[in-house]
Parts: structure tokens; C-alpha cells; sequence
């Protein structure tokens, strides 16, 4: 039988990371189609409420369900308000690895949230679950990704070239994609050492690869 994620939520002083629900659709919307989102991921554009619904009530639910991950809506315990996401994917239950992605709303950077969601899933991971690794990938490009890798302890362990699909502004005002390296981290349990100070001063907006496609 496949292993699954149990069905829970994660809180922090100030978050709650938690399942998506109908209620969070229209911050969803907004948030993906956000142009730091649209650049580094690979959710479709325009993403429309259709999208978001699809996500909320089928492909975030069947991630945990089917064995291959989890998903988390993060939330502001005070505001209920959606700050963003951190996904788990890509999951091997016999070697306990697990791929992370993350992305924050642009009206909530700057404020930590990133490197505190991200800190509070790998840890439950590790110590309530066992896990032995954590993957992220970022593109090359993608310098505050790769800061909130940093300041939560990943290690950079090499490039994958030429292997993403990102997206850039044309002149126009469209989008047209390019081919970029990605740049690997691993996170292990002994890195958490320290890493809530790194966290504390995070300013990064967040974008490491959620596979919204």
C-alpha cells in the first residue's frame, strides 16, 4: 500500500499551514497570477478561477491522497488571509525524501513568511515523520529562492542545466519562455541548526518551483 501525508495542519506564532479550501479561491486567483509567479512557475497564464477551483477541490486534495505529496494553503493565524503555499512532491516513501516548492503573495514578502512556513513543514517532516532529505530546486535566475534556501540551512549541491522551462516579459507586454539551469538544495535534519535566525531576517518574496501545471 502507498504511504500517504496524514490529513493536518502546522501552526507557527503567526501562521497556519493547512488544507486548501473553497474560501481561499479568489486569493488564489490573485496570487498566481502575480508576475514573480507567472516567471518562475509553471502555472498556467492567465490563471483563471476555473484554475483555482480545479486546484482547491482536486489536484491539491489528490497530491496527499495518491501518495506522491502534500499541499498547504499558509495562512496568517490573526487574518485567516492567504500568504501563499509550500507543496510537497516527488515523494519516496521507502528512501523518506520528499521535493518542496513554496510561493508567497506579493503583499505578504518581506515579512519572513516564506522562511518560517518552509522551517515549520521540514521540521514536522524530520522529526514527527522521520524524513531523512528535503529537495528544492531554483532557477538560476531566481535570487530570492534561492536567499530563502539559504537562510533555512539548504545546501547547494549542484546544477541541473537546461532543465526548466521559465518565463519572461517581451517587449509587447506577453510572455515567451526560456530554457534555465536549476540550481539543488538539500535540506537534512542536522541543517535545521541555526536556521531560525537566518529565518528571522528573511526578505525574500519566495518562488522555488511549485509545479502548478
Amino acid at each position: 500500500m502507498t504511504s500517504t501525508f496524514p490529513d493536518i495542519s502546522i501552526s507557527t506564532d503567526r501562521l497556519v499551514m493547512r488544507p486548501f479550501e473553497d474560501a481561499d479561491v479568489p486569493a488564489l486567483t490573485e496570487m498566481m497570477n502575480d508576475e514573480l509567479i507567472t516567471a518562475w512557475t509553471a502555472a498556467p497564464h492567465p490563471y483563471t478561477t476555473a484554475d483555482a477551483r480545479d486546484w482547491t477541490a482536486r489536484r491539491a486534495p489528490a497530491e496527499r491522497t495518491s501518495g506522491r505529496g502534500i499541499v498547504f494553503a499558509v495562512t496568517e493565524f490573526l487574518t485567516q488571509r492567504l500568504v501563499g503555499t509550500v507543496q510537497l512532491r516527488n515523494t519516496d516513501w521507502r528512501m523518506l525524501t520528499t521535493e518542496m516548492s513554496y510561493a508567497t503573495a506579493p503583499w505578504a514578502r518581506g515579512e519572513g513568511y516564506a522562511c518560517e512556513s518552509v522551517l515549520a513543514v521540514a521540521q514536522w517532516l524530520f522529526r514527527d515523520l522521520r524524513f531523512e532529505r528535503v529537495e528544492l530546486r531554483t532557477a538560476a535566475d531566481n535570487a530570492a529562492g534561492q536567499q530563502v534556501a539559504q537562510k533555512i540551512g539548504c545546501i547547494s549541491e549542484g546544477v541541473l542545466r537546461n532543465a526548466w522551462i521559465a518565463r519572461t516579459r517581451t517587449e509587447d507586454g506577453g510572455w515567451a519562455r526560456i530554457r534555465t539551469d536549476l540550481l539543488v538544495w538539500s535540506l537534512l535534519p542536522e541543517d535545521l541548526d541555526g536556521a531560525h535566525d537566518e529565518a528571522a531576517e528573511d526578505s525574500g518574496y519566495a518562488a522555488a518551483y511549485p509545479d502548478w501545471s
